[in-house]
């Protein structure tokens, strides 16, 4: 009797997941190993671009025609959805709306920055990015506003394409990736690692899992439109649109990461500390 009561019950819980399309319970262990597995294969694969002898001081675009192909891509998706699209929401949502959304993905990348800066050795400045993360979540409504910031604290924001960098991986090719713009070999890969390294879509279910993405994607409308003149002047009144964005890229890039030295070019009207595809 007992038995036929339990297989009834199963066949019951079975029939409701069936028709509410339940998904099947969470393994996030193999989810976390899946993750440790590309990670370390994203590594050796970034390992094998190898150090240039001097990459501060030169460009190396073996694969421009290609790069120039998706540039006019981009390009195209920027004056058709992405550069409309963020008028229309700069003009339309307040700017301390807009600054809720920008701190809300900001806090959202906080997990990923935690644990870069724990591949990289950076203890202090990971330990202050759990703290800024705890103290946004309580006491800034799930990072709506920055009340860490507010305060002074700090933010050590960093990606896995710097941790690869930390690692002794060379920077590789200067690469364009569709939709995501300017890049590296080395940074592309790290790209691949941080999104799949999102927590929200390591450890949550659909539809949650995506909140990252949808974030990311407003704050770049967000920040499209916040530099909209400087944005508009490289991609659309630049003779080489195409050598103007990698050239501002590579520069940012590699004083970022300290590769910089004292033979390297620099544009007389560069600015390091204003990137308008540093938040793309």
């Amino acid at each position: 009797m007992g038995q036929r009561i339990y297989q009834s019950k199963c066949a019951k819980v079975a029939e409701y997941k069936e028709k509410h399309h339940v998904p099947p319970p969470l393994n996030l262990l193999h989810r976390l190993k899946a993750v440790l597995l590309l990670s370390l294969a994203v590594a050796a694969l970034a390992a094998c671009t190898g150090k240039a002898p001097n990459p501060a001081s030169g460009i190396n675009d073996p694969n421009e025609a290609a790069n120039r192909r998706i540039h006019a891509f981009n390009k195209s998706v920027d004056k058709a959805l992405l550069s409309p699209a963020s008028t229309g929401y700069g003009t339309v949502i307040p700017k301390n709306v807009r600054g809720g959304v920008s701190n809300f993905a900001d806090h959202l990348s906080l997990p990923n920055d935690i644990i870069n800066n724990t591949l990289q050795g950076n203890f202090h400045e990971a330990s202050s990015t759990v703290a800024r993360f705890m103290i946004n979540t309580f006491f800034g409504v799930a990072g709506i506003f920055d009340v860490a910031g507010n305060t002074g604290m700090e933010r050590f924001d960093t990606d896995f394409g710097e941790t690869l960098h930390v690692w002794g991986a060379g920077e590789g090719a200067y690469t364009e990736i569709p939709f995501f713009g300017p890049s590296t070999t080395r940074d592309a890969y790290g790209l691949a690692v941080d999104i799949v390294l999102d927590p929200f879509f390591v450890v949550t279910r659909e539809p949650t899992k995506y909140i990252g993405g949808v974030a990311y994607v407003i704050n770049a409308m967000g920040n499209r439109y916040d530099f909209d003149e400087t944005i508009d002047s490289i991609l659309y009144d630049s003779a080489d649109s195409y050598a103007q964005a990698r050239l501002i890229y590579l520069q940012n890039r590699r004083f970022d990461l300290g590769m910089t030295d004292g033979n390297a070019y620099v544009d007389p009207e560069f600015d390091p500390y204003e990137d308008p595809y540093a938040d793309f």
